[in-house]
């Protein structure tokens, strides 16, 4: 008998219905659970895509060094994968990344270099791919490897097509790298054209962990606006609030970014009927306690 590896455990994650935070209304409303990927959100799919897949174009090799920027999920589940693969990582975040975050990453044995708050992801790009110029290491860059959407292409977005019965109406992600919502968008929009894609970015001034508003130098190569229907801009008060609910309504527990995804999902629900919505809530909330975000 084959017994899986845990690498085979990614993806194929539930999705289950809204229930006490959603009444009165037509409309459906359903998570996509990603925390239950083995490193805990989303992420764990992008990572394995990019490390598989630059392997198999001769561009890394079981030894290398990785470089990569990043703010949390994928950091962890890049640092999972090449505890799989056999992978030297540097990860290189903010400072002001949650302790449960870096400690995740560091328990995975990758290597942590942290840049100032001020600096922000923007600054850990610039010096990943300076570390990279500098022979340090391989940059796999998130940002603008097609392979991080070609993992929800292939595998996200077909698994809400099936576990809705291509009823989905409307897909809501929070955008960060843009990974997620470019690949299941363009497999929804090939199965039924008329599915809105629905992208979330904070206001000026919040700061919501996963998710940015990107200078417009530092947009994700990856991101083609147009194929996103409707950008809801999400304050950072309504997202924390409603993290905060849905851990004491409906016992699920995750970060704020998907608060904010189910927030949005939410304001859309008030606007249309007889609708099927999805959205990612893309990691657990157990990275996030020690923020105080659940003690409020």
């Amino acid at each position: 008998m084959d017994y899986p590896t845990i690498a085979d455990c990614v993806g194929n994650t539930p999705l289950i219905k809204l229930q006490r935070l959603l009444s009165g209304t037509s409309n459906t409303i359903l998570l996509k659970l990603e925390g239950n990927n083995p490193a805990g959100s989303v992420k764990d799919r992008p990572a394995l895509s990019m490390i598989n897949r630059a392997e198999l174009a001769g561009y890394i090799s079981p030894g290398d060094t990785l470089i990569e920027a990043t703010s949390g999920n994928t950091g962890i589940a890049l640092a999972m994968a090449a505890a799989i693969k056999g992978y030297r990582m540097i990860l290189i975040m903010p400072d002001s990344a949650t302790e449960e975050r870096k400690a995740s990453m560091t328990a995975y044995g990758a290597e942590l270099i942290l840049v100032s708050a001020e600096e922000g992801m923007e600054g850990a790009r610039d010096l990943a791919l300076q570390m990279q110029d500098n022979k340090k290491g391989r940059v796999l860059n998130q940002f603008a490897n097609s392979d991080n959407p070609l993992a929800h292409f292939e595998g996200t977005g077909p698994e809400i097509w099936q576990q809705t019965h291509g009823k989905v109406t409307h897909f809501v992600s929070s955008m960060g790298t843009t990974g997620t919502i470019m690949g299941c968008g363009r497999y929804l929009k090939e199965q039924n054209p008329d599915i809105q894609i629905v992208g979330l970015q904070p206001t000026e001034g919040s700061s919501i962990p996963g998710i940015r508003r990107w200078p417009e130098a530092y947009l994700p190569k990856i991101f083609v606006p147009e194929e996103v229907d409707l950008v809801i801009d999400m304050d950072q008060r309504e997202a924390e609030t409603m993290t905060r609910r849905l851990a004491r309504e409906e016992g699920i527990f995750c970060g704020v970014s998907s608060g904010g995804a189910v927030a949005g999902a939410l304001r859309l629900s008030a606007q249309v009927e007889n609708a099927t919505i999805v959205a990612i809530v893309c990691d657990r909330g157990d990275r996030y306690l020690s923020s105080g975000l659940f003690a409020r």
